[in-house]
């Protein structure tokens, strides 16, 4: 008797992890902490890459690119040289799937430094601190990737 319920059991326990897994949302985090272009497409590269791949599998994926530092500069509505691919791939992209997130101290500091306001791109969210949005996200099981 004990078998036949530690079989069935075990068969259960199967299924219900494969049908976790199935249901189980792709969340990847992509770092730009470099002023370089080359980076700055890289990381758009990777992100339009995995989302692709993931949508012709018919499965969810979110993507969270995280600008710091000078790779702020990617997100900067006067300094980016990459804005109109940014905005191409969040139009491509269903809502709520791709968040492009600017560091908030980051942005104070050049602030201060240059002695104005700065603006970010408006599919740009400002983050309270890029280093620690990246921890928390991989805190949450965030796939994390520094192209």
């Amino acid at each position: 008797m004990f078998r036949r319920f530690a079989s069935i059991a075990f068969i259960w326990v199967a299924f219900a992890t494969n049908a976790l897994a199935a249901d189980k949302a792709h969340r990847i985090a992509i770092q730009v902490d470099q002023n370089d272009p080359q980076v700055m497409n890289l990381a758009l590269n990777n992100a339009t890459n995995v989302i692709e791949y993931y949508r012709e599998k018919n499965e969810d994926v979110e993507v969270d690119i995280v600008t710091y530092g000078p790779g702020l500069h990617m997100l900067r509505s006067d300094t980016s040289p990459v804005q109109d691919r940014i905005k191409r791939l969040k139009d491509m992209v269903f809502p709520g799937k791709i968040q492009f997130s600017a560091c908030n101290k980051t942005k104070q500091g050049m602030e201060k430094t240059e002695g104005h306001a700065i603006s970010v791109l408006p599919e740009a969210t400002v983050v309270p601190s890029g280093v620690v949005h990246l921890m928390e996200l991989q805190e949450q099981g965030w796939s994390y990737v520094r192209p």
